[in-house]
């Protein structure tokens, strides 16, 4: 019988409890490798050419961030998938995880399947499609950064990257907003910043509308957008389901 070659998981984080948590969530998925540091992070995904890497953000040699933009950097490194764990106290760190050019953002504490759906996608052939998006009606404020002019939207869709909203004005690709919409039967509000990633029409209402993908996301925020979405992406036969559809 030819043994099948697992795949290497790194997990990197400086405090050896998520080290372990992280090691027996994705056990079943391919052979976890761990590191303590960022220096070693960089050090084994060289040796070890990993096929994906779980990158804890606050590591005392090396930010998460800049161990992402390092990996992406690299010549032999720059196509491997980098998931960022924030703790979610700062939003802006999830702002700066995507512009690190992180593959994924998860907040902790961590949900042992948000995760195993992350590094399932990334580990597939899945990766190249975009994460599970759930139709919405919700009108969106939608107002420039550091700017007084503000207007209303529909949004079409959300992932927990971002969301579609319809919108007959468009804004300049790469233009940071500040978003204000509610999630269906929630209490509050949700306040992320964003960044226009494209605009053209929505892929299914073929309705005029702008991409945005989320910069700044609080604690809070990220857990209520990954709860909605993950009731659109339920477990299938014991196995983990996964969800996408093509940008």
């Amino acid at each position: 019988m030819v043994k099948t070659l697992r795949k290497k998981i790194l997990v990197a984080d400086d405090t050896e409890v998520f080290r372990e948590l992280g090691s027996a969530f994705l056990a079943r998925l391919g052979t976890v490798l761990t590191a303590s540091t960022g220096s070693k992070a960089l050090e084994i995904a060289r040796r070890e050419q990993p096929a994906v890497m779980i990158v804890d953000f606050d590591m005392p040699d090396m930010c998460g961030d800049n161990l992402c933009r390092a990996i992406k950097a690299d010549r032999d490194l720059h196509r491997t998938p980098v998931v960022l764990v924030t703790s979610g106290r700062c939003a802006e760190d999830h702002a700066r995880a995507v512009r690190a050019q992180a593959d994924d953002v998860l907040a902790k504490p961590l949900s042992r399947i948000q995760l195993g759906l992350s590094v399932s996608r990334l580990l597939g052939e899945e990766r190249h499609l975009a994460l599970t998006r759930v139709p919405l009606d919700e009108n969106v404020r939608v107002r420039i950064v550091r700017s007084d002019a503000s207007s209303w939207g529909v949004m079409r869709d959300l992932s927990r990257g971002g969301i579609f909203v319809e919108s007959l004005g468009k804004l300049p690709i790469d233009t940071e907003i500040d978003l204000d919409f509610r999630l269906p039967n929630a209490r509050k509000p949700l306040r992320p910043t964003a960044q226009v990633m494209w605009a053209g029409l929505h892929p299914k209402t073929r309705a005029p509308g702008m991409g945005l993908r989320f910069l700044a996301l609080d604690r809070s925020s990220s857990h209520q957008i990954d709860s909605f979405v993950h009731q659109f992406t339920a477990p299938r036969s014991g196995k983990l389901a996964l969800k996408a559809v093509a940008p």
